[in-house]
């Protein structure tokens, strides 16, 4: 699927309600298209993204389809109108070649899900049915907190499943406890010839940059520090693993970078960096210049993280 659970639906972008009349939809239209054109102080993809969100919903039908999740150009169309399809699990699911896999651990994606599955219930309200609570317009409807934990379990799910590929050379653990709060956790943990790494898998929703080593976005809550949080998590695990961890990785998608890598700050010698999705596996299977594991044997890493790793 292409969509994200937090991307903005036409209903946002045009900024009505989706209840609105169709005069107030095109009123709205034609309003937006002044401000969002780029001679009048829009941009060339917010005026493109208003043009995008007409065409699904600007006329009855098209708006009758996208309502109804039936739109093939919306996260809800066709066969993936739900998101209760996912690409997670340990091996790595989805590959159709032959090559091994790298040893995994754990569930990716599945505290996420079910604290979804618990929020969307609650919200719904008691006694309310839910035929299939990752119904793409179900999702839409929600508020974008309970929008965002489906997102984030996309997230880990989709790196999961890249992570697989790197194979027999690399082991991985995911949803790794890292803390005292179940949220305290390290979406995945990966560990080869190149290093021992922490990964975050995120989806805001939004593009994030690169201000004082850290990131920024609209995308997130006031006062989140990614990089800080990922690495206050990685040094509980290497302390009572009693390990070094390499590099700390934050992976988003490819449209909310804007370099396929960047270097972010340090965090006690770990070395902080935003990747694109797309460039994950090449970065781990190839490595950072003077990082790795420090002359520690790889046997030994492994044994004292399998012997401290609990997970969610």
């Amino acid at each position: 699927m292409s969509e994200s659970p937090l991307a903005a639906n036409p209903y946002e972008v045009l900024g009505v309600s989706p209840t609105a009349s169709d005069d107030e939809l095109k009123r709205a239209y034609r309003l937006r298209l002044r401000q969002s054109h780029p001679d009048t102080g829009g941009s060339a993809a917010e005026f493109d993204a208003v043009q995008r969100a007409w065409q699904r919903v600007g006329t009855p039908s098209a708006r009758y389809a996208y309502d109804s999740g039936a739109d093939s150009g919306s996260s809800g169309g066709g066969a993936a109108r739900s998101w209760g399809q996912h690409g997670g699990g340990a091996s790595g699911p989805g590959r159709h070649d032959s090559r091994p896999s790298a040893k995994s651990y754990g569930h990716p994606g599945g505290w996420y899900r079910e604290q979804y599955l618990s929020h969307i219930r609650e919200w719904a309200g008691r006694g309310v049915d839910l035929p299939d609570p990752f119904d793409a317009a179900l999702v839409r409807s929600a508020p974008r907190q309970i929008r965002h934990l489906l997102a984030a379990a996309i997230a880990e799910e989709r790196s999961a499943t890249a992570l697989a590929t790197l194979g027999l050379g690399f082991t991985v653990w995911h949803d790794v406890v890292a803390g005292p709060r179940p949220e305290d956790k390290l979406d995945h943990i990966v560990l080869g010839p190149t290093g021992l790494w922490a990964v975050l898998s995120e989806d805001w929703g939004a593009p994030v940059r690169i201000k004082r080593g850290e990131l920024i976005g609209e995308g997130l809550d006031t006062g989140e520090k990614p990089l800080a949080m990922l690495g206050g998590r990685a040094r509980v695990l290497a302390r009572a693993a009693k390990v070094r961890f390499s590099a700390l990785v934050i992976v988003v998608e490819d449209d909310q970078a804007a370099d396929s890598l960047a270097e972010l700050g340090s965090v006690r010698g770990a070395q902080g960096m935003l990747v694109q999705r797309s460039r994950l596996v090449n970065l781990i299977r190839t490595g950072l210049p003077g990082v790795g594991v420090g002359g520690t044997d790889l046997f030994e890493v492994r044994t004292r993280l399998q012997a401290a790793v609990r997970f969610v």
